[in-house]
């Protein structure tokens, strides 16, 4: 009986002291997972608010908040407004200028690029898509790609007195292939936003 219990226990011990020099066992992580989003269902109204010159549809689950300061300071027209998506923690940032009253059209333009191509430092790339509608109404939509505050932009403008630029930014410090589902989302409705966007003048 010893001699058996001798032969287990020498057993035993062979078994941890080999295992006990093998390879350790490869650990792959899991990919971390990112919480669903659920995202509204698309809908939209007519925006005709009556501190701006122009109307377009935009989502009903958008908030339209005008903006009464801006850096501490009034902004130069009372057509400053931000659509805000709460529930993508999100927000469309809008800004319009008079032409030839507020600013030279050229140096309108120069700005809008200049406020663009500050993302190219962390820019991927960036796709400038020319708009031209028949009512008048023209611009450029920037898609920035990459790790950037501002992903989706855009201008419109009729050349002589209208000016409007628009940028998308999510409150959210995840990566941007995370982020890229809201992004894509807020994309439809932004090009929405341009093609029915009208001058209130007809002009």
């Amino acid at each position: 009986m010893k001699f058996i219990l001798s032969c287990l226990f020498g057993i035993l011990f062979s078994a941890i002291i080999f295992s006990s020099c093998s390879e350790p066992v490869a650990y792959t992580p899991k990919p971390r997972a990112y919480p669903k989003i659920v995202f509204p269902e698309k809908a939209y109204q007519a925006f005709d608010k009556d501190y701006c010159q122009f109307s377009f549809e935009y989502p009903t689950y958008v908030n339209v908040i005008q903006d009464t300061l801006f850096f501490d300071e009034k902004p130069s027209n009372p057509c400053w407004f931000d659509l805000q998506v709460p529930d993508l923690n999100a927000t469309i940032h809008c800004s319009y200028i008079e032409v030839g009253k507020e600013e030279t059209f050229d140096k309108i333009i120069s700005d809008a690029y200049a406020l663009t191509n500050k993302h190219n430092v962390r820019a991927d790339y960036i796709e400038s898509i020319p708009i031209q509608k028949p009512n008048n109404v023209s611009g450029y939509l920037f898609d920035v790609q990459g790790s950037v505050a501002s992903p989706f932009q855009f201008y419109l403008t009729d050349s002589t007195t209208h000016f409007l630029r628009a940028s998308l930014y999510v409150k959210d410090k995840a990566q941007p292939d995370s982020l890229a589902p809201i992004y894509e989302f807020l994309k439809q409705d932004m090009v929405h936003m341009i093609n029915t966007f009208e001058w209130e003048d007809g002009e």
